[in-house]
């Protein structure tokens, strides 16, 4: 994890700080927009930007904002750029998925589309070969290739087991899968010399079919990253799988609990522990969503986000009865009720909620689009659309550890989601983006501007 930059007390100084970034040619004002700042409504705010930060929100205006660049935002709402802090990238090509399309151009194709989709930020939650490290570098550095990458290298799984190598499509797999202890520290010790962000942990026998990664195992793998200053997030699906986490100190659940409810004893301990939550909720509605809502292909929003391999197969009617009778879509509809119950008993307990979707792990899992409908989702779960933004922003960047990012603030990185409609008001708001800023360059406009355009490939 790149150490967190904090705000310096001059104005001056926060100019200057603005050179280890890609910088704008010259100050911008962003004047008339309404601004979320990650934590609350700002109202009718100026934001003044230079080189790759914020510098000023608010009245009065310093005297450098004279004769600045002003960009007239009159009707937009002005919100951090999302953070995701459970996705996947180089995973998926059209209708296939595995490790044979981690490449450089993949993974960056990747980012740009999250990028365009107002999430500048991404964390790749393991699965990530080899060159994950260099294309980190690269893509940090230059705000043209996409969003800024973090992640957990290959992670470390069960043998055997999750994540499952042969339906995963793992020819390489670069995931390691220690079988005890001493083992499971050699692979943590690996990953963080190789430069890992956290660690990242599958715990899971995926319903009783695979082996599960052993306690012995997780609990060591926990140990020795804890002592390396690194956090560990963990595949769960199981309250059981949860309960013995937590109970081994776990940092970060990286996914919902969607067998049973939770109870008040775990959602007491993950809260005064400070056990991050991520729900992905998105992650089983997505098994069902499209085939069921086929009028979806039609809008920009969701169209051109899509190859069109999967728009094609999707736009099938006889695909959509098929995938609405499978087997496995009875559970599918099971596990969202039972996670948008968690989440609510768990916010409610005052549980820390980050934010990711596992985007990119499948072609159902809509790289940009899954993001936009978790906040739908954490809204319909009970949050206020200013509780979901918020998760998707500064609670996000702090599960991280990256204060960089996350809010509309002197000092921070100009990393910024411009939408045409407020989404205090309505949260599918969110889709109507106008424009999205990234270290202070605009770097994507509409999404419908490319209606016409064909869908990526």
């Amino acid at each position: 994890m790149e150490p967190p930059m904090r705000p310096t007390r001059l104005w001056a100084l926060l100019l200057a700080a603005t050179t280890a970034l890609p910088a704008a040619a010259e100050p911008i004002l962003f004047d008339n927009a309404r601004v979320f700042d990650g934590t609350r409504d700002l109202g009718i705010t100026p934001v003044l930007i230079d080189g790759a930060r914020i510098v000023h929100v608010g009245t009065p205006l310093p005297a450098a904002a004279t004769g600045v660049r002003r960009i007239d935002y009159t009707g937009k709402t002005l919100l951090p750029g999302l953070v995701s802090d459970h996705a996947h990238v180089g995973n998926t090509q059209g209708l296939e998925h595995g490790d044979r399309f981690y490449t450089h151009d993949n993974v960056v194709r990747d980012l740009r589309q999250f990028q365009r989709y107002g999430i500048t930020t991404v964390t790749a939650l393991g699965m990530n070969g080899a060159d994950f490290f260099a294309i980190r570098q690269a893509v940090n550095a230059d705000p043209g290739l996409g969003a800024q990458l973090y992640g957990a290298g290959g992670g470390i799984g069960a043998p055997d087991g999750a994540p499952p190598a042969d339906t995963m499509g793992l020819r390489h797999d670069p995931v390691a899968r220690p079988r005890n202890a001493e083992q499971a520290r050699a692979a943590v010790a690996i990953q963080h010399a190789d430069g890992v962000d956290l660690i990242k942990l599958w715990v899971d026998d995926l319903g009783g079919k695979r082996p599960m990664m052993t306690p012995e195992v997780y609990r060591a793998a926990i140990a020795e990253a804890h002592g390396r200053g690194l956090k560990v997030a963990a595949h769960i699906h199981d309250l059981e799988q949860a309960r013995d986490l937590v109970d081994a100190n776990v940092d970060i659940l990286a996914h919902g609990i969607r067998d049973r409810a939770v109870d008040p004893m775990l959602a007491r301990k993950m809260r005064d522990q400070g056990t991050w939550y991520i729900p992905t909720i998105a992650i089983d509605e997505a098994n069902y969503r499209y085939a069921e809502h086929p009028l979806a292909l039609q809008q920009p929003f969701l169209r051109q986000a899509l190859h069109a391999d999967v728009l094609a197969r999707w736009s099938q009617p006889e695909w959509q009865r098929s995938q609405l009778a499978s087997d496995g879509i009875p559970a599918a509809r099971k596990a969202v009720a039972t996670n948008l119950d968690n989440v609510r008993r768990l916010h409610a307990a005052g549980v820390k909620l980050g934010f990711g979707t596992d985007a990119g792990a499948m072609p159902q899992r809509v790289i940009g689009v899954a993001e936009h409908r978790e906040l739908q989702l954490l809204v319909e779960a009970g949050l206020t659309p200013s509780e979901a933004l918020q998760v998707a922003t500064t609670q996000a960047a702090a599960l991280l550890g990256q204060t960089d990012r996350g809010r509309i603030a002197a000092g921070k990185r100009a990393d910024l989601l411009v939408l045409d409609a407020d989404p205090l008001v309505d949260i599918a708001n969110t889709q109507r983006i106008g424009a999205v800023w990234q270290a202070g360059q605009e770097v994507a406009g509409p999404i419908e501007a490319a209606a016409d355009t064909a869908t990526r490939d």
